[in-house]
């Protein structure tokens, strides 16, 4: 089956309004991930998969990456951080694939948040119950806490665009985020924003950091380091639902 050449897909399913976005684009997709996922979005464009069964696919990846980090030992960590690097390839090449294939759809967008939602989730309760030593402990219930925090976070920001849509507004831009009614609130929120400790509850950066406990843990013998993230996961998603939610509040984003 024919189909576009890299360079052809890429001017379309790469456009700069994608690979410049600040807030849109995780910061490994721009460092590396594009650049792989444009060879696995031509490879999908000749096959009749959809751009959802991608988004369907990378749930799975995501959901997956959970369960495998609940198991013990250093190498279910590191099967669960090479899941969700699995989850970021397929999470780019869905939007790839639809903007090629001009089926870009409020279903697809709906899904990716949603995929976002359950591999955050998930992560968090598979190092919760990671960190337990009994099934279930105080580990298992933090867990479930950060996970929490995490849907909390991501329906704070989603919940802007309800609230704007059901008054008749359109959606909110990069540049309302950045826009303070106060100078000191927009100071003080690029100083914690620096400190990028919110990125700590994220997939691929959580997986990353679960190996490295996994591998302290593997040579120290316990689950010392696992059951600390699993403590500073609960602390940092606690602190970020509430600095964020403040952060809306005091921005332009409402207007």
């Amino acid at each position: 089956m024919s189909g576009p050449s890299v360079i052809e897909l890429r001017a379309v399913a790469q456009p700069h309004s994608t690979m410049e976005r600040n807030s849109g684009e995780h910061w490994a997709g721009a460092l590396y991930m594009r650049r792989l996922s444009i060879y696995v979005t031509w490879a999908l464009a000749r096959t009749p998969i959809s751009p959802n069964q991608v988004t369907g696919l990378m749930i799975l990846f995501g959901l997956l990456a959970g369960v495998v980090l609940a198991l013990p030992g250093l190498w279910a960590a590191v099967a669960a951080a090479v899941l969700i690097q699995i989850y970021l390839l397929l999470d780019c090449s869905d939007g790839e694939l639809a903007r090629w294939t001009h089926r870009t759809s409020i279903t697809g967008v709906y899904l990716d948040r949603v995929g976002h939602y359950f591999a955050e989730a998930a992560l968090l309760i598979g190092l919760g119950f990671r960190a337990s030593e009994t099934l279930p402990d105080w580990y298992t219930v933090l867990g479930f806490a950060a996970a929490l925090g995490a849907i909390l976070i991501k329906s704070e920001t989603d919940l802007v665009d309800v609230a704007r849509a059901r008054s008749g507004l359109v959606a909110t831009t990069e540049a309302a985020a950045e826009h303070f009614r106060s100078r000191r609130l927009g100071a003080a929120r690029k100083i914690v924003a620096a400190l990028r400790f919110h990125r700590v509850i994220q997939a691929v950066e959580l997986s990353i950091i679960a190996v490295l406990a996994a591998l302290w843990d593997a040579i120290a013998g316990g689950q010392t380091a696992t059951q600390v993230l699993t403590i500073a996961c609960v602390v940092f998603a606690v602190l970020q639902t509430v600095l964020h939610l403040v952060s809306i509040l005091a921005s332009r984003r409402l207007d």
